[in-house]
């Protein structure tokens, strides 16, 4: 999770593939009239963001016998609860950086619907994870590799809720050679 030009979609295949699991990036899931209003300039709203989170959700839900690994901003908490009202289990990634690193980023991502312009105003909506939510906060000023990594010690160090889930996953980082981003 975070704001456009963070990282996600890098990050989120680098790690999909680094544990075994299916990537599915969030923006291909956006309808089309949320990316018209988007490269327009314009940011969406609550009603806009809805059925999009809505089916996020419903993607980790029927993924649930297997790994998913979507790339999605779920800036609010707000958002972050639709989704796990579909499944419960999720855990977030927080990609956090500078303002300008974000927008050095954005800026070199041309024909991107997402226009550098429209960076503050999801920095004005971002919520940070909150204590007790199931996520980890990681600093995008590390190269992916390491992101991954702490990701992956995180996961081992306690963030999936049994021992199953911690053998099954320890298991699929054994079996997946890593080949970097």
């Amino acid at each position: 999770m975070g704001v456009a030009g963070c990282g996600k979609s890098t990050v989120g295949q680098a790690l999909a593939e680094r544990i075994g699991a299916a990537f599915i990036d969030g923006d291909s899931l956006h309808p089309s009239s949320n990316i018209a209003k988007m490269s327009s300039g314009i940011p969406l709203n609550d009603a806009d963001r809805t059925p999009w989170l809505q089916e996020i959700g419903r993607r980790f839900m029927e993924a649930s016998a297997s790994d998913l690994v979507i790339a999605c901003s779920a800036l609010k908490y707000s958002y972050r609860q639709i989704i796990r009202e579909q499944d419960p289990s999720v855990l977030f990634v927080h990609l956090d950086g500078s303002r300008d690193l974000l927008f050095e980023r954005m800026k070199s991502r041309p024909g991107h619907f997402m226009p550098p312009a429209l960076l503050d105003s999801q920095l004005a909506t971002l919520e940070p994870l909150r204590a007790g939510e199931r996520g980890l906060v990681v600093d995008i000023a590390l190269e992916v590799p390491a992101i991954v990594d702490s990701v992956l010690e995180w996961l081992e160090s306690g963030a999936l809720e049994s021992r199953a889930e911690r053998a099954v996953f320890a298991e699929a980082v054994r079996q997946q050679p890593f080949h970097g981003p």
